[in-house]
């Protein structure tokens, strides 16, 4: 048996939609796999009972599928679904890393994002390599159809997750489809110094390049008590924040110093409006680990 740790990953980052992400030091999925005649699942773990067992359906199914690499596989989910962490491209990405091990295939790390991706199809319904790239690389990824580009990486971050489910179809039927001129350069510098900000560890620059125009006021909607945590979290000392992927997290790039802070009231926040949540005071971080 071969175990695998995948880490929970933040999508889009406010400027970078459906190109930038960033692998998270927690949580993360823990996928266990050992060779079989045929894929059989077994899900453990946060929101479970409402994550399919049946390949067919199963992200690691599809990524058994694509390996060509039948095999009895154990998650245990530590990112709850719909959560905008990435959860089901944290046990897609540990299905490819592991299963490429456990069959000798020989792919590298950047191989397996597509890969991994066919797995995000079968919840998203579309392949995406923004939250597989960072899960399986590590670090801040850069994700275009000329590849990925990865950057190591180590701001500085506060995830909070409210009791609110947005589901990844909604998320993207509220995306414009048109934008302004204008916002369409914004949204170009923005990128560029979130990217300079990666390159230099650099909370105050990252934090400013999040804010976006486009896609994200769209989908703040979704998310009751939004705008009040982003306001809340930008006085405790945040220098950035924004909606993590589809949502419904909300996610604060910040100086070590002010994590407890920010986690603090981004809860009391949510709170105020009757709605519970849960708080990761966490980083960018490495990429799928192999036990």
């Amino acid at each position: 048996m071969l175990t695998v740790r995948a880490p929970a990953t933040s999508a889009n980052l406010g400027s970078g939609f459906d190109v930038f992400g960033v692998a998270l030091e927690r949580p993360a999925d823990v996928v266990r796999l050992s060779r079989a005649d045929r894929t059989t699942i077994e899900v453990t773990g946060a929101g479970s009972q409402f994550i399919p067992e049946d390949p067919e359906k199963n992200t690691v199914g599809a990524v058994a599928d694509a390996l060509d690499a039948p095999a009895h596989i154990e998650i245990d989910k530590g990112v709850r679904p719909a959560s905008g962490l990435g959860s089901s491209a944290a046990s897609a990405a540990a299905a490819a890393v592991g299963l490429n091990e456990l069959y000798d295939r020989g792919h590298s790390r950047e191989e397996l994002v597509p890969i991994a991706a066919k797995g995000e199809a079968v919840v998203s319904g579309d392949a995406h390599d923004d939250n597989v790239a960072p899960s399986i690389m590590g670090g801040f990824t850069i994700a275009t159809e000329a590849g990925v580009r990865q950057v190591d990486a180590s701001i500085p971050l506060v995830a909070c997750l409210p009791d609110i489910v947005v589901s990844t179809r909604d998320a993207r039927r509220v995306v414009p489809e048109t934008a302004r001129v204008e916002q369409l350069v914004e949204t170009v510098g923005n990128a560029a110094t979130l990217t300079t900000g990666m390159h230099r560890d650099d909370p105050e620059l990252v934090g400013e390049g999040m804010h976006d125009t486009v896609v994200t006021p769209s989908r703040a909607k979704l998310i009751d008590g939004y705008e009040e945590v982003r306001e809340a979290a930008l006085s405790a000392g945040a220098t950035g924040v924004t909606i993590s992927g589809a949502g419904p997290t909300v996610i604060a790039a910040c100086e070590e110093t002010r994590q407890r802070a920010i986690a603090s009231t981004m809860l009391d926040t949510f709170g105020d409006r009757g709605i519970d949540a849960r708080v990761y005071q966490t980083r960018i971080g490495r990429g799928a680990r192999v036990f």
